[in-house]
């Protein structure tokens, strides 16, 4: 099987990629696509890709993707990107006739308000700080299931939570949450500045490492006994929903800077919980814990700051 994967650069992308080289599985061969070969926001370019490279499935990682601050401040851009992106993508894997398609959408873009369900996906708005981006990732899952009905291509799209891990952008503005912290932390330790957090801590988030989501996407690529449709990925504890304060705290704690931690009040808090229960299809992957996924994401943090520069920031 000739799989293409879209954004291989980025945080999912490249643990992606890890999986894929521990498995050492002979039997398919993969395309790993950057920005740098294709820009999918053009539609003559993505065509090119797929004459290129005639694949039999497809792994759609790519998007224009950020945090509360970026999701608020250009929802023009975060629609027009991922619509763009998501309807070239799909529209190809149905002209050169792929078999199978797995896309990431995201529990933020669920309805405010009522209980987070795969099949609640379309039962009301957005919460309006991301309402840009969240009907663009809409969109493709109405766009997937379409493809499917009409065209029979296996399509895929998995809800995950919160995704942390090496590789994530750790830009100030533009992050999630995760990564901005654990760069503000660092910078505020560096400088001997307060560890300053935007927003009273209080919203609670599930988080999910990016290589539990690699692992995922692989699983349900290699089943071809899995059902098309929507899949929402979070591990199955509750435990994994944990405040921002403490997250916070966590991440100053492993950088050896907690008592300088603070909150400022004056920023928004943006949406304060959803709550999420993983499709059954998914709890029983393996999972790796908050504290272990926290760790290991720091030192790489660390490690390529202070020595390779090779960090989005």
């Amino acid at each position: 099987m000739k799989v293409l994967v879209t954004g291989s650069s980025g945080l999912v992308g490249k643990a992606f990629q890890w999986i894929v080289d521990q498995i050492h599985d002979s039997s398919d061969h993969y395309i790993y696509l950057t920005s740098k070969e294709a820009d999918l926001t053009k539609e003559q370019e993505v065509k090119n890709v797929f004459q290129t490279h005639k694949p039999d499935a497809v792994v759609h990682i790519a998007a224009n993707v950020g945090g509360l601050f970026k999701n608020m401040n250009y929802k023009a851009q975060m629609y027009e990107d991922n619509i763009l992106m998501n309807t070239f993508v799909l529209k190809y894997a149905r002209l050169f006739q792929v078999k199978k398609v797995v896309m990431l959408l995201s529990t933020c873009i669920f309805p405010d308000g009522i209980p987070v369900q795969e099949e609640s996906l379309h039962k009301g708005p957005p919460h309006p700080s991301n309402e840009g981006y969240a009907y663009s990732k809409r969109m493709m899952e109405v766009h997937a299931r379409i493809l499917h009905q009409e065209h029979m291509i296996q399509t895929i799209c998995l809800s995950p939570t919160n995704i942390y891990g090496p590789f994530d952008n750790f830009h100030l503005q533009e992050a999630h949450v995760f990564p901005a912290l654990i760069y503000k932390c660092y910078v505020a330790k560096k400088e001997n500045k307060p560890f300053v957090v935007c927003g009273s801590g209080k919203p609670l988030r599930q988080f999910i490492y990016s290589f539990d989501v690699a692992n995922i996407i692989h699983a349900v690529l290699q089943d071809h006994k899995v059902p098309s449709g929507h899949y929402i990925c979070a591990p199955p504890s509750k435990d994994s929903e944990v405040s921002i304060e403490t997250l916070a705290r966590l991440i100053a704690k492993e950088m050896e800077y907690e008592h300088a931690l603070t909150f400022d009040t004056s920023y928004a808090d943006g949406q304060f919980k959803k709550t999420v229960e993983p499709h059954p299809l998914i709890e029983d992957l393996p999972f790796t814990s908050l504290e272990r996924g926290l760790k290991v994401t720091v030192q790489w943090f660390l490690d390529n700051i202070e020595h390779t520069g090779n960090v989005r920031v």
